[in-house]
């Protein structure tokens, strides 16, 4: 069988497809002229991927984890955002296995969309925490907590980071029917006036190789996803194969010293890339600057030149505003 769920869940996808296609033509012509909610972040994040091709440049989006790391990316002026599963795992004190649950995560969407002014925000959704009810639900909800997008990949749950060992990939027409699942909560979503985008990533690349990672990208695309994320190629060659190979927007995923080769904007864009997401650069930095504080602290030694001032603390956790 295509899909390992409960027989009744999958009937009940089906059912809600075949509901739609149903609707009379100019009932669903009625839904889709619905005012579009000219403020969703999902609105102003197709505006940049429209924008995008003649613009000449990639989306540089450095990823977030918590209210603060979302703060710091906006007032940098970066346009965009995402919220990392590996980083909101981290700062719950857990790696990037998919032990958080869907609950946890909207929570934590939802941090960062009430400390973000304007930028959007595209939000981890793992496997989408189920079949593919639960992946329209997952849409749905992390629409609801004012994310702009939503990235689905095609792991088997419990999902691991895409550049550790051991993971696996469910089989393709399941991967495929996430993404169906996940479009027709988008369809839904605009026919109340909004919006969704939608993230397809695959793992393929590193457990059936190339051709099945770039054939999984362009079932994507023809199933309605609006980018493609191919995890972890191995080289410039297969990050130049796949942007020649699959058409419309693409993610290149730049994790310092990670599988994929990290390379500048400029050249990532020529390729054929639309973004480049840094998921772990706050989160590295982090570590790495609370390491060498506590270190010192540990031998008594001064921490001057390693802090900022505590005015500059104070403004980046919104004291300014506070105080207006």
């Amino acid at each position: 069988p295509v899909l390992c769920v409960v027989a009744g869940h999958a009937r009940a996808f089906s059912h809600s497809q075949r509901a739609w296609q149903a609707v009379p033509g100019a009932v669903r012509m009625a839904a889709a002229r619905a005012e579009p909610d000219a403020g969703h972040p999902a609105l102003r994040l197709r505006e940049l991927l429209d924008a995008q091709p003649q613009s000449g440049s990639v989306l540089l989006m450095p990823c977030c984890y918590d209210g603060l790391t979302a703060r710091l990316v906006e007032n940098a002026g970066f346009p965009l955002t995402f919220m990392t599963g590996f980083g909101v795992s981290a700062v719950h004190g857990v790696p990037d296995t998919q032990l958080l649950s869907y609950g946890e995560m909207q929570a934590a969407a939802r941090v960062i969309t009430s400390s973000l002014q304007a930028i959007p925000c595209i939000g981890d959704g793992d496997t989408g925490y189920g079949n593919p009810m639960n992946v329209q639900r997952t849409v749905h909800g992390y629409h609801q907590v004012g994310l702009a997008g939503i990235m689905l990949e095609d792991q088997v749950s419990p999902k691991r980071c895409g550049h550790v060992a051991g993971k696996s990939v469910v089989g393709r027409e399941e991967a495929v029917q996430r993404i169906r699942a996940a479009v027709l909560a988008r369809e839904e979503i605009r026919a109340q006036g909004g919006d969704m985008i939608i993230l397809a990533r695959t793992d393929a690349r590193g457990t059936d190789g190339m051709d099945e990672a770039i054939e999984r990208c362009r079932r994507f695309r023809e199933e309605g996803a609006d980018i493609t994320f191919l995890e972890a190629p191995e080289s410039v060659e297969e990050m130049r194969e796949y942007c020649d190979k699959v058409e419309g927007p693409k993610l290149a995923n730049m994790l310092e010293n990670g599988l994929t080769p990290i390379l500048p904007p400029k050249e990532l864009a020529e390729m054929g890339y639309t973004i480049a997401a840094y998921p772990l650069s706050l989160l590295a930095a982090s570590i790495h600057a609370m390491d060498q504080a506590l270190s010192r602290l540990a031998l008594g030694e001064p921490l001057d030149d390693i802090l900022c001032s505590f005015s500059r603390t104070k403004e980046a956790v919104g004291f300014s505003e506070y105080a207006k």
